[in-house]
This record gives structure tokens, C-alpha cells and sequence, in this order.
């Protein structure tokens, strides 16, 4: 059972009367480095019988670069790791609060901070001036614990696990490393089935289709390997992301998800698309008998990558 994962901004944080312990960083990929610092914040705060807070951010990033995980998305993956709380601070509002003040009148007197847990490279703060060796500082003036958790390599490399990283594998299409760099979780795209121009139908391949938001990432065009999560099933099929220029050219990405044996009218149903390996990049088809082709073509391809997946599990 899922640990339920409290949501606050600073303004309706709960003062309480013990301390938290709390995890500092943005959090966007929740890569394996994220989660050695979240998990190590809730291992204090059980030990110590605190609560885990982990803090992050809302309007961080801009057109120019979109988050890899919407708000909702992260906190659903936060409340995985079995964290009490998840602190949203509106970076608008902070960005241009000195380190000292934010150390002071965020995290001590709002937060009433016993523990700091962050990476080696944290910054923070108007111009990010604050980095690991202030908040030492700070804290030992003030009586608050210090962790400072080192960064995760890849099994096998000696490379620094990063969000860069992780945003540069998905550009390439190359989910099977960002799984790796995410400690076996797929990445996904989440929301609620809407109804397009039901063309994959007409030709014998019905699809579910979730609009990409305007601030999230989109990965590189082309079709998956997907796995799809719908309420308590797990089903399975092809997904493609994109504009699908062969019958529509969009404004707009969508994925668009061709889910295995399956006919149902779930419109408005919410979806959690997983991408599991990258088959093709996305391109204009001549004809729709060439898409249907191509289709045929990739479904047999993730079928076949699905038994080979599952033969080795077992």
C-alpha cells in the first residue's frame, strides 16, 4: 500500500511541533541521485521520528525548457518513495530571496528544520550564490543536522548520474538507459484519454490518445514499446509521439497508444503511459496502406520485445 504523500506550499505548511527532516533539490527526473537523497531523508526522519519533507518547485522552467515530469507526476512518484511531505515552493517567489534569508526564514523558522539532506553540488538562492559548504555553516550556528549524500555513478561507469543526462537520453529516444538512470522506472506520460479523429479505427488500429502539456518534456518523436496502466490493468501495445504527419500533421504532440487486443470506450479515463524501448522515429507515410504496414510491422516487433523481456524476468 502506498505511504499517502501529503502536498503543501510554504503558505499552508504546518508548523507542528517536531522537526523535519528534508531533502533539498528540484527533483524534475527523480533519477537515482534524487532518490538516494529522498530516501536517505526518510530513513533519518523514521529513525529519529521526524517528519521527511521533500522540497521542490513549481513555475521552475520556462517554453524553452519544460519540465520532465508534471506537477502531479512527481508528486505521485514522490509519494512512492514513502516520504511524508512534499514541499512546493513557488520559484517565482523565491528566486530572488538572498541564500541567507531562505536558510533563516524558509527552512528554520517556517520548516523548523532539524535535518538538511542534499547533494554535493546544491545551490540555492538569489543568482544560486548558496552551495553545501553555507548551509554548513548555517547549520552549525544553529543546531541543525548536515547530510550531504554522494552522487550516484551508473552501475559499470564512472559517470555522474544527472538530470542533463537523463534530458539527453530522452531527446534521443534511448528510454532503456533513462530506465537504468531512473532505477528501473520507465518514463512516462500521464493523462486522460481524449478522443482524436478516430482514424486509427477506420483503419483497424483503434488508438488512445493523451495530449503532451504545454510545459512538459517530449521525448524524441518516433514509436515505443509501451506498456499502459489503466486503473488496476497493465496492458501493453505501441505508442507513438508526435503529430502524426501522415494524417494530421498537429499543432500539438500526442501520445498516441495502440494498446494490444484491446476495444473499449475509455474517453476521459486517466492513462499512465510507460515507454519501454524506442522501435522507429516518427515519419510521413505515403499512403495509409504504408501505415498500416508499418504498424502491423511495429506491433510485432514490441510483441516479440515483450517475450523477450518477460523470458528473462523468468
Amino acid at each position: 500500500m502506498i505511504k499517502v504523500c501529503n502536498t503543501y506550499s510554504l503558505n499552508d505548511l504546518p508548523l507542528g511541533t517536531k522537526g523535519r527532516v528534508i531533502a533539498l533539490g528540484m527533483f524534475d527526473g527523480l533519477h537515482l541521485g534524487h532518490l538516494d537523497i529522498i530516501r536517505k531523508a526518510v530513513s533519518v526522519a523514521e529513525r529519529d521520528g521526524l517528519t521527511s519533507t521533500v522540497q521542490t518547485f513549481k513555475n521552475l522552467f520556462k517554453q524553452d525548457s519544460k519540465t520532465l515530469y508534471t506537477a502531479e507526476e512527481r508528486l505521485n512518484l514522490v509519494s512512492r518513495t514513502g516520504a511524508d511531505e512534499l514541499l512546493v515552493l513557488d520559484f517565482d517567489e523565491v528566486k530572488d530571496m538572498e541564500p541567507e534569508d531562505y536558510l533563516r526564514n524558509v527552512l528554520l523558522y517556517r520548516c523548523i528544520a532539524d535535518t538538511l539532506i542534499m547533494g554535493e553540488d546544491y545551490r540555492f538562492g538569489k543568482g544560486a550564490k548558496g552551495d553545501v559548504a553555507m548551509i554548513k555553516e548555517f547549520a552549525k550556528e544553529n543546531d541543525i543536522h548536515v547530510i550531504v549524500v554522494k552522487d550516484h555513478l551508473l552501475e559499470g561507469t564512472d559517470k555522474k548520474i544527472s538530470t542533463t543526462w537523463l534530458r539527453d537520453a530522452l531527446s534521443e529516444g534511448n528510454v532503456d538507459l533513462a530506465r537504468d538512470l531512473c532505477g528501473g522506472r520507465n518514463y512516462i506520460y500521464s493523462g486522460k484519454c481524449v478522443q482524436g479523429k478516430r482514424l486509427g479505427r477506420q483503419l483497424g488500429f483503434p488508438t488512445a490518445n493523451v495530449i503532451v502539456p504545454e510545459d512538459k518534456f517530449v521525448v524524441r518523436r518516433g514509436v515505443y514499446v509501451s506498456r499502459v496502466r489503466l486503473g488496476q490493468r497493465t496492458l501493453y501495445g505501441v505508442t507513438n509521439i508526435g503529430r502524426r504527419p501522415t494524417v494530421e500533421d498537429a499543432v500539438n504532440d500526442v501520445v498516441e497508444t495502440y494498446i494490444f487486443d484491446f476495444d473499449e470506450d475509455i474517453y476521459g479515463a486517466k492513462l499512465e503511459i510507460e515507454l519501454m524501448h524506442f522501435l522507429r522515429p516518427e515519419s510521413k507515410m505515403t499512403s495509409k496502406e504504408e501505415l498500416i504496414n508499418a504498424v502491423n510491422l511495429n506491433k510485432e516487433q514490441a510483441l516479440e520485445y515483450i517475450k523477450n523481456l518477460n523470458s528473462a524476468v523468468n
